[in-house]
């Protein structure tokens, strides 16, 4: 893997430092190539650092580098506001880096709103994109996973937009989860032609004409986990409620496991003879390890975890911005659009 810097918002989200901190450290550990910078008030940083300090950890303090920040931005700011106030702020001065070049990537749990309007503001989409799409990986069967988009960040999608997911999508399916050729589908209310509204249709049409990408039609929300598609487009709204029910749905099922393993002697000896097959059950739709949701279609790969990210699932969303810079994501889906714009001429 070529050596990257990845810039880290250490104030954002429900735990800041608590969390980010082990999280960048067990980064640091696992990618030794990647030089990572700390974005935020650099006592508590350095405080956050010395608790966790090891002799494994001080041979990776020269790779986590603090840049002290003044501000940070809280989950209740506005983002026109931040945008004219807090320039010192630790989401702000994360993002700049990327957008200097500084860093080829960043990550950040702080208000969604906040990161969107920054990021649009001084990152910018590439030429042919109307507005970025938050995209996260979802798990199916066969062990592979699928990509939704958009998750929140559009919440009214107009057809062209919805279209230019489906490019997006598509690239990041092909050049970060190595599928090639992926199936690119829209979600509706059913597969049928006559269903689905105006916008929806137009950007079937749009989807069909293309032949950069491989569009199979509709999908319902029952589909989302049997592995008949890679990429599923839909617009902010839609999409945001079908993660958020996915998440709480996994919830369920893991508390009821463990509430039913616990209610007496016979559950709890079933329970330890069934651990190993649990643990596999358990690690498939743990949310902590698809946490990590990708700003795309902006010159720089941005990535929005969990605001009550734990630091494993921090550590997953740090993941995916190295997977996303080191396979250049960004500049993958600027070639794409350039070439769908072309067929459009």
């Amino acid at each position: 893997m070529t050596s990257l810097t990845i810039a880290l918002d250490m104030m954002g989200g429900d735990n800041g430092p608590s969390s980010t901190i082990p999280a960048a450290i067990r980064a640091a550990i696992r990618y030794k190539n990647i030089h990572f910078l700390l974005y935020g008030d650099s006592d508590t940083i350095s405080y956050q650092l010395d608790k966790h300090a090891d002799n494994t950890t001080k041979l990776i303090l020269n790779r986590l580098e603090i840049r002290h920040c003044s501000e940070s931005v809280e989950m209740t700011d506005k983002p026109s506001s931040i945008l004219r106030n807090k320039k010192d702020a630790s989401m702000r001065r994360m993002l700049e880096s990327v957008a200097s070049k500084t860093a080829q990537g960043c990550v950040s749990a702080g208000n969604t709103g906040a990161l969107f309007a920054l990021a649009y503001y001084l990152i910018k989409t590439h030429e042919g994109i109307d507005r970025p799409a938050l995209v996260s990986a979802l798990p199916t069967a066969k062990q592979n996973r699928v990509f939704l988009l958009d998750l929140g960040a559009n919440v009214n999608c107009n057809a062209e937009t919805l279209f230019q997911y489906g490019v997006m999508g598509s690239v990041l399916a092909e050049h970060v989860a190595e599928i090639p050729k992926p199936r690119v589908a829209l979600l509706n209310v059913g597969e049928e032609d006559i269903k689905g509204n105006a916008q929806v249709k137009s950007a079937d049409q749009l989807l069909r004409a293309s032949e950069s990408i491989h569009y199979v039609g509709y999908v319902e929300g029952d589909d989302l986990f049997t592995d008949v598609v890679d990429v599923v487009v839909t617009d902010g709204f839609t999409g945001n409620i079908a993660l958020k029910s996915t998440e709480g749905l996994a919830k369920l099922i893991i508390n009821e496991v463990k509430h039913y393993s616990e209610r007496n002697l016979l559950t709890r000896v079933t329970a330890r003879l069934a651990l190993p097959l649990l643990k596999k059950i358990y690690n498939r739709v743990n949310p902590d390890q698809y946490n990590g949701a990708s700003l795309i279609g902006l010159r720089g790969t941005v990535i929005k975890s969990h605001g009550n990210a734990s630091s494993e699932a921090f550590f997953y969303a740090i993941q995916r911005a190295i997977d996303e810079a080191s396979n250049r994501v960004p500049e993958k889906i600027k070639t794409s659009i350039e070439t769908v714009m072309l067929e459009q001429l």
